[in-house]
């Protein structure tokens, strides 16, 4: 029989306890040992095994679980004798910032403020049991505990007490001490998901302020310590050292493009193939196409563990992955950017591979400055596939096929709003003219509000922002029916959009130009921007690629599309 699917289980305690299905990851646990380092980041993307390997961390080192010789017996690193004399033999502090999601500043430090105090809740009777600590620093202890319970209850009466910032920021260097203290040791500090406070502030826009409190934190926990022995922390993305860890110098980072722990966070296709197999699924191959596609260091064919214990759990191919969180800030940053962002994404989605620098520390106030930024995080946050690497030029693609399914609902979701766009694609199918200006205009005046970046861009520059956008739509709303191309060559030039048909005797192909009103060229009205759009399509010859494929003349529809402001006229 198969084991049970613990699914959505982070704790690693429990399933070994419930004997769930479960790989063993635990020579991360020797190999970490071994490095000696002081301060290890370790950053993959989301539902990558990151807790759970930061619990069962804590369940071999913690004295909490001293003796459960039982949660290790038969996994890797018992069989290593000097790794067996450690268990549960060092004091842990493990703490996770998965939950800290503030809607603004205050929001922020009250969450803070609530998790650390779940953290000293913890303690706080073994604390106050010790023999070895003194009186003193037992009241100070308790001092701090109180005063971040007092804070909570402020909260929930809604009346005015702010939250102890310098409290906060010392709070887990002061339990260090108190625990080296009881120990004789010095404690092993776990952080999780470290960065999610960081991109929520960034999203919600109170960014400064939570980097500001975590400088201080972060050096008050792991850099001015005396009584850290040695740390990890996981995230997402590495964070750039200028924003957080300026002044750190003994900080290890480990992004998706290192070598060191490459095996030890993800499945790889051996373990996914016998899981498979312990299960009873046999189509392998569809699961590859669907969720195989990570690369971490030089290790290729990594499967998300969160897709993989789902499809074993439910046995539909569906974007498990995808679907766990709402990737705001992805979906904004690819909604928000310019053309040449979304035209490279059109390429993506159809399959196609883009070259990028990157800089794998990201500066999250260059986000909505610079393209390589853009791409930085969407390649470490694990949406992109490295193919090749040459010095900081990557080669990328889209990951696999659920993610390909998450980008194209997200996309969707930017015409979600109203029934414009599903109109307008009703009209244009029909080629009912009078309807597809209708709604284009309406459309316009939304999407140039949904793009909206907040700068001034150029007449020119925001059709054409415009036009990379709808083409995305494009793409995902009407991919059962045509394949959809932009700035492609074709004739003596290259078009703006072609709908090639999948099926030639159904459906028309059609060929989309955008113009800006141009009056220096003596365009006098949007009729006469239609009528140089239209004539620059003919004397391009843009439906040569169509009528090399066996699309007849008289089955390909020409549209010019005319620009003026918001107002847009379209003609055939």
């Amino acid at each position: 029989m198969p084991r049970e699917l613990g699914t959505g289980v982070q704790s690693f305690s429990q399933l070994i306890e419930d004997k769930c299905f479960f790989i063993d990851k635990t020579n991360f646990i020797k190999e970490w040992w071994k490095s000696k380092e002081a301060v290890t980041l370790i950053t993959r993307p989301r539902r990558f095994g990151k807790t759970l390997n930061m619990s069962m961390l804590e369940c071999f080192f913690s004295p909490e679980y001293a003796g459960r010789a039982d949660l290790f017996e038969g996994l890797d690193v018992w069989n290593n004798a000097e790794m067996r004399e450690l268990q549960g033999n060092w004091p842990v502090i493990f703490v996770t910032m998965a939950a800290i999601k503030g809607v603004d500043h205050k929001d922020f430090l009250e969450q803070m403020n609530a998790e650390m105090q779940s953290v000293y809740s913890r303690y706080e009777e073994f604390i106050n049991n010790s023999d070895k600590i003194s009186d003193a620093k037992k009241e100070k202890f308790n001092l701090f505990n109180r005063t971040m319970i007092q804070t909570m209850v402020a909260e929930q009466d809604d009346s005015e007490k702010k939250v102890n910032t310098t409290l906060l920021t010392k709070s887990i260097a002061f339990l260090s001490e108190l625990l080296s203290i009881h120990y004789g040791k010095k404690v092993i500090i776990l952080l999780d998901e470290y960065d999610t406070p960081m991109v929520e502030s960034y999203v919600k826009k109170y960014w400064d302020e939570v980097v500001a409190f975590m400088r201080k934190f972060f050096n008050t926990t792991f850099k001015s310590n005396p009584y850290m022995y040695r740390s990890i922390l996981t995230g997402i993305t590495r964070v750039s050292k200028e924003s957080l860890f300026s002044d750190f110098n003994n900080l290890k980072v480990y992004s998706l493009s290192s070598q060191k722990y490459q095996e030890y966070f993800g499945f790889t296709e051996e373990e996914v193939f016998n899981a498979l197999d312990e299960y009873g699924y046999t189509d392998k191959e569809k699961v590859k196409y669907w969720y195989d596609g990570f690369t971490i260091g030089t290790q290729k064919d990594i499967y998300n563990p969160w897709s993989i214990i789902n499809f074993l759990d439910e046995g539909k191919y569906e974007p498990y992955w995808a679907n766990t969180s709402s990737n705001k800030l992805v979906s904004d940053l690819l909604r928000e950017g310019d053309a040449e962002l979304k035209s490279d994404f059109e390429y993506l989605l159809t399959g196609g591979t883009v070259t990028k620098q990157i800089n794998e520390e990201l500066v999250y106030s260059q986000l909505d400055k610079t393209r390589d930024s853009v791409w930085s995080l969407l390649t470490m946050s694990g949406y992109l596939r490295i193919n090749s690497i040459k010095g900081k030029n990557y080669e990328l693609e889209l990951v696999n096929h659920e993610t390909k399914e998450m980008f194209e609902g997200m996309i969707s979701n930017w015409f979600a709003k109203g029934d414009r766009y599903s109109n307008f694609i009703k009209a244009l199918l029909q080629n009912d003219l009078d309807y597809m200006n209708k709604f284009m205009n309406d459309l316009t005046v939304s999407m140039f509000s949904s793009f909206d970046t907040g700068k001034k861009p150029s007449d020119e520059a925001e059709p054409e922002r415009f036009y990379h956008g709808f083409v995305l739509g494009l793409l995902v709303d009407l991919r059962e029916r045509y394949s959809v191309t932009s700035n492609r060559e074709s004739g003596f030039g290259r078009y703006d959009v072609l709908l090639e048909p999948l099926d030639k005797e159904k459906d028309d192909a059609m060929i989309f130009e955008f113009k800006v009103i141009n009056k220096r060229k003596g365009e006098n009205d949007l009729e006469d921007t239609v009528a140089a759009a239209l004539k620059q399509i003919e004397d391009k010859k843009y439906e040569q690629v169509l009528l090399d494929k066996g699309i007849k003349k008289d089955r390909i529809r020409k549209y010019g599309f005319a620009f003026e402001g918001n107002r847009v006229l379209i003609g055939e």
